[in-house]
């Protein structure tokens, strides 16, 4: 089995080159990047491409699986620049897979793609995919959606599979989703257990998390089977705010939500923090996933708890952990963090944003 895997170098996209590669039914695994490794990986072909402007086609041609990853979150201050890369880039996709009639595309979707619940029941992957509109995220989540739609109304002998996971968390990932999300001001070595007797979260915050290498290998199941449709994924416990007040060691006091957003507003517009206040009410609006499809159909079953998860990315930032690709790099931001700086924090594209 030839397995093409775009946005390869990424958090989620690591993982699930490692998957494949343990997976005797894969002969054969391709890369997609815009920037490659410069240290090869065992049983990895690496390409370099775009998806909003290189050939995919020809990339696409003898593959039995295509794996479609690649995703651009900031810069949040032009959201046409990532609407061209997430939207764009996936209708070349599309376009491109059923040129080269490949059998079966696996997309990454997720939970960001659901429309709020207004409760905490879990929802199946039949709730609506409508996203929050006001976050550019979520926005282009839900109408990735769509084509989804059209591309299995037009091609209904392919195989889809669309995975909508909750936040997914590993320790070598954590320089990256520090500059994608936190930006250069963010002080890692204060995420310390202890260092604080207090700690203030959002009123009502609560969220599914889930680690990386259990996505990984959630894709090669959907890979290697006959797997079709959406899959929840998320790991036991849903994380509130006696989780966070475990996993800081510190008394959690809860903060009125329109207080957190507007400081958070102030840090966006004054270009010090990347990620733009419509992400924290959409965070804020979030089902929560019922994940019983994924066990029993796909026969999936999370190694390590949501609480591992988010300990290891705590412990990641900590450590300024990264990872030897482009955009897991540590160091890719630059000394004191330089590049992030003069891209004025979600202001324009860094080179090292796209997974």
């Amino acid at each position: 089995m030839r397995v093409v895997v775009v946005g390869a170098t990424g958090n989620v996209g690591t993982s699930v080159l490692e998957a494949l590669s343990d997976e005797p039914a894969v002969s054969s695994i391709v890369g997609i990047a815009r920037r490659v490794p410069g240290r090869p990986r065992e049983g990895v072909e690496w390409v370099r491409a775009d998806v909003r402007t290189d050939d995919l086609e020809s990339c696409f041609h003898s593959a039995d699986v295509v794996v479609h990853l690649a995703w651009l979150f900031q810069p949040t201050h032009q959201p046409l620049v990532t609407w061209r890369a997430n939207v764009g880039g996936t209708e070349r996709v599309l376009r491109a897979v059923a040129a080269a009639q490949v059998p079966a595309l696996v997309y990454a979707s997720s939970v960001g793609a659901y429309s709020p619940c207004h409760d905490d029941q879990l929802v199946r992957e039949s709730w609506p995919t409508d996203g929050w509109p006001p976050a550019a995220y979520m926005r282009e989540k839900a109408y990735v959606e769509r084509l989804l739609d059209r591309f299995a109304a037009e091609n209904p002998g392919r195989r889809l599979v669309r995975m909508r996971p909750a936040f997914i968390f590993r320790r070598g990932t954590a320089s990256q989703q520090r500059r994608l999300f936190a930006g250069p001001l963010f002080p890692n070595r204060l995420i310390r257990p202890g260092l604080a007797p207090i700690v203030p979260i959002p009123r009502g915050l609560r969220f599914q998390a889930v680690h990386s290498q259990d996505i990984g290998h959630a894709y090669a199941l959907a890979v290697t089977t006959d797997a079709h449709g959406p899959f929840n994924l998320a790991a036991e416990p849903v994380i509130d705010r006696s989780h966070l007040a475990e996993l800081f060691d510190a008394r959690v006091v809860a903060v009125p939500p329109p207080l957190v957003r507007a400081g958070l507003a102030v840090g966006w517009h004054a270009r010090m923090l990347p990620a733009a206040p419509e992400l924290f009410d959409a965070v804020m609006h979030l089902p929560l996933l019922d994940t019983g499809r994924a066990r029993s159909e796909l026969g999936w079953a999370p190694r390590y708890t949501a609480v591992e998860a988010l300990r290891q990315l705590l412990a990641g930032l900590r450590a300024g952990a990264g990872e030897d690709t482009p955009p897991l790099a540590a160091d890719a931001g630059g000394p004191w963090r330089w590049r992030e700086f003069l891209s004025g924090a979600g202001g324009r594209e860094l080179v090292d944003q796209h997974s």
